[in-house]
């Protein structure tokens, strides 16, 4: 029987369900300052992060060497023996860079495969970013963990390796300079690797696998981590995004596979300048070191020789436990789900529990729900960025109130929901309205099935809700008690994916979090379906939902924690004689109107061969400048020769300025054989044909004024249209420029040539 105050209990036991969900998805000792030398503190890790984010230390900066030689020392210190492994690369993505690497190693007791534990120390160029989060955690995290491991004076059987990668920020290679070139590597079983994408959040497990996974899941299982998260599903969410890490190298050229650590929220802070110690939650740091001890402690004497597997298993995690089982069960649960289906439905339907015009009635609130919240959402957040067209300005697309959107719609979501079950007061209706739910999540288990096993574990929440409706049929009572227990596999699985999509995904894809609110809501019908008065919880919802949405407001404007990102660079073409301000904002601010003023022209006639970015972002205004004496690069054809039906060149471009970066470009259908840049060649390049997509030949980000040469062939008759862009992060720092600092409340943006004084040329003798 419903009790006045039955809605009331489920929303306030749901949500205590919720809280510690969330809670437990992060250790909370953070702050813990007296633990024993032979543990890891998050505090002793901090403090390296501390020191190495001091200032921005990428490749080619002032303070990269510093770092490096801090990092070494503090190995050093460690009692452990460290080398530098220096060397060019020139990875798949036409990255060429001269990286300096620190590795060293902790001998086993056996010969066997050895564990690796990785991370990079550059930090992030273009953009001044200090690093914290990425990735002066995931150094801080070894450097402690292994510091507590030699503490203990444990005995291993197999090999460590400590490696800390250079140039991860520009195109993976440091990973690929000692995959490709250190002989350590063949010895290496798994590795270990932490990340950032983020300042804060859970650590999640991404595993990197070449096959199955079957292995590698019981590895981790048994190395018994006391606060895991991960599921199956993640790291193919983690594929759709735009980034690799050192990992992915070793997994795609050694066929080394391993755990990806990583934190994502706060997205806003990556890569910027705000990646700073201060903004780095030391929780999300804890939740690494949570990790690293009890996989080191387990790894180190199991066996690494054989992690491959055919087998896939799936698994998901609840708070304090990994939970996994073979891909061959997700058939028989579906089976399972099925068959209860049936048998509820046939009992139901003859004890008269069950009506099945009810049933088919609840086909219209459900797809109602799910067509007007998908799309109003999705409407919505367009509407939104009319509104704030600063958001558009946050590369990362994540802006510094995302969370109040993500919750305002997810509220406006439920308003939904109940408004268009508001109607269904019949007794016992909420039951009946379930079986079409449930129904459609069925039918999307064997879309998953075939096309997603991974996300196997999705069917758990659907059992879980068919229990609901199996204890109804054959008690012909609903405990709402008994249904919120019920409630947790959705609760547990389904509303972390909510929050996550947005958060991993960018807050484009919200539309996306309001319909699986549906989906969820609809599981969850025996419970909320038996509200007294829907309609007041609709108004509930909605005015919470508008509160989130004015929270959002109030906090739209920037402020000297919560930048605003903008762009300027000084674009100089030698050839033309032309000189012009570009930026990449698509909306210009106190500080750019300062150089392009109210009626700036647009960039887009200036975007050939475009730099790379992460987001394919290009210059939107320009505005012509003053030529300046800046001195363009010295170009040599140090060889021009013709054998047979191919002209051979050999070709030096030289710096007469403190850069960066080079990049070099040519037509898409120009042939180039044997390319060679500084005399390494393509890691992976099986023709002799220099492979390329689009009319990029390479970036060259230079590190110690090393000159950039050029060797290669080209069929005879075909002409030499080379053309480059010399790029220097000093443009707010050069005497030739008087450029006014950026206001308090303004940042560097992220992902792009920045700050950046740009030369344009043709190469040609």
């Amino acid at each position: 029987m419903k009790t006045k105050f039955q809605s009331v209990y489920s929303v306030i036991l749901l949500s205590l369900f919720l809280v510690g969900i969330f809670y437990f998805m992060l250790p909370h000792t953070a702050t813990d300052i007296n633990v024993p030398l032979g543990k890891f503190s998050t505090q002793r890790a901090l403090e390296k992060v501390k020191q190495i984010s001091q200032k921005p230390h990428f490749v080619g900066s002032e303070n990269h060497e510093n770092v490096a030689q801090y990092l070494f020392k503090e190995l050093q210190d460690l009692g452990l023996d460290p080398a530098f492994q220096e060397g060019f690369t020139f990875t798949e993505k036409g990255i060429l860079v001269k990286t300096k690497n620190i590795i060293a190693k902790i001998k086993g007791t056996q010969n066997n495969n050895a564990l690796l534990l990785l991370s990079h120390y550059d930090s992030a160029p273009h953009s001044a970013s200090l690093g914290a989060s990425d990735d002066a955690s995931g150094v801080a995290t070894i450097l402690e963990g292994i510091r507590a491991f030699l503490h203990k004076a444990s005995k291993q059987q197999n090999d460590i390796i400590i490696l800390f990668t250079d140039g991860e920020e520009l195109g993976l290679n440091g990973a690929a300079l000692f995959v490709t070139q250190h002989k350590w590597a063949k010895s290496i079983g798994v590795a270990i690797n932490f990340e950032a994408r983020g300042s804060s959040g859970p650590s999640y497990m991404l595993m990197e696998t070449n096959q199955g996974n079957a292995k590698m899941v019981e590895a981790f299982s048994n190395a018994n981590t006391p606060v895991p998260v991960s599921n199956s599903l993640m790291y193919s969410i983690y594929k759709l995004l735009p980034n690799d890490t050192d990992l992915t190298v070793f997994r795609e050229q050694a066929k080394i596979q391993g755990f990806n650590f990583a934190f994502i929220d706060s997205h806003f802070n990556y890569h910027t300048m705000q990646d700073k110690y201060e903004n780095l939650d030391a929780k999300s740091l804890a939740h690494n070191g949570s990790y690293i001890m009890p996989l080191l402690n387990y790894l180190i004497n199991a066996d690494l020789k054989n992690l491959n597997s055919v087998n896939d298993k799936v698994y998901f995690t609840i708070p304090f436990a990994f939970i996994s089982y073979d891909f061959s069960c997700n058939l028989p649960f579906l089976i399972i789900g099925f068959g209860l289906l049936l048998i509820f439905l046939f009992l139901g339907l003859g004890k008269r529990t069950l009506d099945f015009k009810l049933i088919l009635k609840g086909f219209i609130p459900f797809f109602s729900a799910l067509v007007f919240s998908g799309l109003l959402s999705f409407l919505g957040w367009k509407l939104i960025l009319l509104l704030y067209p600063q958001y558009n300005d946050i590369l990362q697309g994540f802006t510094y109130n995302g969370h109040d959107y993500i919750y305002g719609f997810v509220s406006f979501t439920l308003a939904i929901c109940f408004f268009f079950y508001r109607k269904t007061s019949i007794r016992n209706s909420e039951i009946n309205l379930t079986i079409v739910p449930i129904f459609i999540w069925l039918l999307l288990n064997i879309l998953i099935y075939y096309k997603l096993e991974g996300a196997g574990f999705l069917i758990i929440p659907v059992i879980a809700s068919l229990l609901m409706v199996g204890v109804f049929v054959i008690t012909q009572k609903s405990n709402w008690f008994l249904n919120c227990l019920l409630a947790l596999p959705s609760l547990i699985i389904l509303v972390p994916f909510i929050i996550l999509f947005p958060i991993g995904l960018g807050l484009k894809i919200l539309f996306v979090s309001s319909i699986l609110s549906v989906l969820t809501f609809g599981l969850l019908l025996p419970i909320f379906g038996s509200f007294l008065q829907k309609s007041i919880w609709s108004i509930l919802c909605l005015i919470v939902a508008v509160g989130f949405f004015t929270k959002a407001h109030l906090n739209s404007d920037f402020t000297s924690k919560k930048a605003k990102p903008n762009s300027l660079l000084y674009v100089y073409n030698v050839d033309k004689k032309q000189a012009n301000w570009v930026t990449y904002d698509k909306n210009l601010d106190v500080w750019t109107k300062t150089i392009f003023g109210e009626n700036s022209k647009s960039g887009v006639d200036l975007n050939k061969n475009s730099m790379y970015s992460k987001y394919n972002t290009e210059y939107t205004f320009a505005k012509v400048a003053p030529l300046a004496k800046i001195s363009p690069p010295t170009v040599s054809f140090l060889k021009d020769t013709i054998i047979g039906n191919q002209r051979h060149l050999k070709i030096e471009i030289a710096p007469n300025r403190k850069v960066n970066r080079y990049d070099i470009f040519a037509p898409e259908a120009d042939v180039f054989n044997n390319f060679r840049a500084n005399n390494v060649k393509l890691i992976g390049s099986k023709t002799v044909a220099h492979p390329r997509n689009g009319q990029k030949l390479l970036t060259y980000f230079v590190a110690d004024s090393t000159t950039l040469t050029l060797q290669f062939s080209v069929p005879r008759m075909q002409k030499i249209n080379l053309s480059l862009k010399e790029s220097s992060f000093d443009l707010l720092t050069n005497s030739l420029f008087k450029i006014a600092p950026r206001k308090a409340n303004m940042i560097a943006t992220p992902f792009v040539v920045n700050d950046a004084i740009v030369i344009e040329q043709k190469i040609k003798r």
